[in-house]
């Protein structure tokens, strides 16, 4: 079927960072498509700050005391365990600053009278060797008993993940949800007139920019194993897919084809990636080796649109957004290769699929009444809910354990991550002081 130049959309990953959610929905001819390497808007800075509205359902009382053996040479555990607790909108922190060791007693009248319900204390020392051993213990204030204890031991550089760590195992313990305190996530930012690929803690902390460049980057994707990061990056005043070990700094180029090399999208193995490439005109899905080896090989055969691809979690199906029935939507097909049935019928525009790791839940950008939010769709059952209100969001991405959705958003003319419970009840907004925050990437859990 001939198809003439479409007025609905330009594919995001297809273009600048600089211009998703601001020129994409406004271009109006396919011809555009091929303008990305002209435009380029102003963009931010690496360092977040957490800010957090919104409760659980029911909140427990728990009471963290600092850690004795701290002193202002080494991380406070204690302060960062709190944080991640109160952060993730489960707990409601009772005030206890006064240091307590894991090898005393607890006072669980006093801790009642505080209201706690859950204590925890702990310790820390260095070690001969140089490392630090943290010991803490976890105690149910209400049955008067010990829930659980252990021993840590970390060298002064991974001291604060040891802590997102400590914080992960409460967190199980109470809940009996995997946390995600250990977790990274990938964004990009811009400062002048450098683009930059952050690597940080779920809480901003500990940032580190594996790539910058004075092209934009865009897309980031993080390997199954949290090893490596494919991105597209425009230094070759186009776009080209690469992997980046983030361990050694050693980068290949995975797709750098004829035309648009686009939405990278790791195979649950790791060992290949998704992408949309306009080798043969227009944008088509096409699977390509992590290595950048071999040739590329078409997983779809449209005279449409397809792109924005993403793999369900056992690897079967494929996930992406086209326009073969007029208007963009999210359709599925087997990952090898097939026919696609259609996911999304609640809108005119939906795009952007994300799948969460349990295979339940797609997350998807949708337009309504010209704005632009981020839904949630029970794959088996079909319902649909509007995650966010901002109307102005972009790049969804599940957290590790499924039960958060990261996307950026604008507000106040700035460019923001923000973070939403999957009940919708929580929202963390993260900003930047030096400027916009986009394309974020929640990594997987760590090994």
């Amino acid at each position: 079927m001939k198809r003439s130049a479409p007025s609905f959309w330009i594919h995001a990953t297809a273009l600048p960072a600089s211009l998703c959610g601001h020129v994409s929905r406004r271009l109006t001819t396919w011809s555009l498509l091929l303008a990305w390497f002209a435009l380029w808007l102003p963009g931010a800075q690496a360092q977040l700050r957490i800010d957090v509205s919104g409760v659980g359902a029911t909140q427990l009382p728990i009471a963290v005391a600092s850690f004795s053996g701290t002193d202002r040479s080494v991380t406070d555990i204690a302060a960062i365990i709190r944080s991640d607790l109160s952060r993730i909108g489960a707990f409601r922190m009772v005030d206890f600053s006064q240091p307590a060791s894991e090898s005393a007693p607890a006072d669980y009248p006093g801790l009642r009278n505080r209201g706690a319900d859950a204590f925890v204390a702990g310790s820390i020392a260095r070690q001969a060797d140089g490392r630090y051993e943290i010991r803490y213990r976890l105690h149910d204030v209400v049955k008067g008993s010990e829930i659980m204890g252990e021993s840590v031991l970390a060298t002064e550089p991974d001291l604060r993940l040891a802590a997102h760590r400590i914080a992960d195992a409460i967190y199980f313990k109470l809940t009996g949800e995997r946390g995600i305190f250990a977790t990274r996530i990938a964004y990009v930012t811009k400062q002048g007139n450098r683009y930059r690929l952050n690597i940080s803690d779920w809480d901003g902390e500990n940032a580190q920019s594996p790539l910058v460049s004075p092209e934009p980057i865009i897309s980031p994707s993080w390997s199954p194993d949290g090893a490596r990061v494919a991105y597209v990056s425009f230094e070759a005043q186009k776009p080209v897919v690469y992997v980046h070990t983030l361990a050694t700094g050693q980068r290949q180029a995975v797709a750098n084809f004829k035309g648009s090399n686009s939405a990278p999208a790791w195979s649950p193995d790791g060992r290949s990636l998704a992408v949309a490439l306009t080798v043969d005109g227009v944008s088509q899905i096409y699977q390509v080796d992590a290595t950048g080896s071999g040739q590329p090989r078409r997983l779809t055969r449209s005279n449409a649109i397809d792109t924005e691809p993403v793999f369900s979690p056992d690897g079967r199906l494929l996930f992406f957004t086209s326009d073969r029935g007029g208007s963009p939507q999210i359709y599925r097909m087997p990952a090898a290769g097939g026919d696609a049935s259609r996911v999304t019928f609640g809108s005119g525009y939906n795009t952007s699929p994300r799948i969460s790791p349990d295979g339940r839940l797609l997350a998807f950008l949708t337009r309504r009444d010209g704005r632009y939010f981020v839904a949630i769709k029970d794959l088996a059952g079909g319902t649909e809910s509007i995650l966010t209100d901002g109307g102005q969001e972009e790049a969804p991405s599940f957290s590790p354990n499924g039960q958060w959705v990261m996307y950026s958003t604008r507000s106040r003319g700035r460019e923001t991550l923000m973070a939403a419970s999957i009940d919708g009840r929580i929202r963390q907004r993260l900003t930047s002081s030096l400027g916009d925050i986009r394309e974020p990437a929640w990594g997987p859990f760590g090994k």
